[in-house]
């Protein structure tokens, strides 16, 4: 496939963009700084940008069949989350690009309860504004009208690709960690499945 990935450079972002290069599927990724993804890589287009620039993104979606939207705030930054996604929603509605996978993170909407008592209260102490912008990009992925899917996954660790996590909608999957390979393999694979087509499986 096409794709276009918002996020790349992130940790989860970088297993997307290797595990799909691998794959064989074609990536235009928007990035701000070009030397943060491999150079020369055949099948990696580099779209020089901000995810806040409608015409950057524009740019990326154009001429691709699905989008993979891994965007992320650092603990202090300014979240990105709910205005980057609107601007890839945009994108997608103008240009007929149809299929999304966006990673946001259990604790979400009706997955709170998913969450040890621990971890919702460092969310709501140390997170609370990256949290806030993660439900509204879910609000505006809902409202899309869009073929989407919302990937939540627990803790995220850089451990190894493993393949064995528990993914899916029972409320019974907590929030432990999981690697960011593992999170990237489950999201490429809804690139051709659509058992979670508008659903929200988390992933631990």
């Amino acid at each position: 496939m096409n794709i276009a990935l918002f996020g790349a450079t992130g940790g989860t972002g970088r297993e997307v963009l290797q595990q799909a290069l691998a794959q064989g599927h074609q990536v235009q990724a928007l990035v701000r700084d070009p030397d943060k993804v491999p150079a020369d890589c055949p099948g990696l287009t580099p779209i020089v940008g901000d995810v806040l620039d409608q015409t950057a993104v524009d740019d990326c979606v154009r001429a691709t069949d699905a989008v993979i939207c891994v965007l992320g705030t650092r603990p202090g930054a300014v979240p990105i989350e709910s205005r980057g996604t609107a601007a890839i929603l945009a994108a997608m509605q103008s240009q007929g690009v149809r299929r999304l996978i966006a990673v946001t993170s259990m604790g979400v909407g009706d997955s709170a309860a998913q969450m040890s008592f621990i971890f919702r209260i460092v969310m709501q102490i140390a997170l609370k504004k990256i949290m806030a912008a993660k439900e509204e990009q879910e609000r505006l992925i809902r409202a899309s009208g869009l073929d989407w899917t919302i990937v939540r996954p627990g803790g995220l660790t850089d451990g190894p690709l493993t393949g064995t996590y528990a993914a899916g909608l029972a409320k019974s999957i907590r929030a432990r960690q999981v690697s960011r390979a593992d999170v990237a393999q489950f999201v490429l694979k809804q690139l051709t499945d659509d058992q979670f087509l508008r659903q929200t499986p988390a992933i631990s």
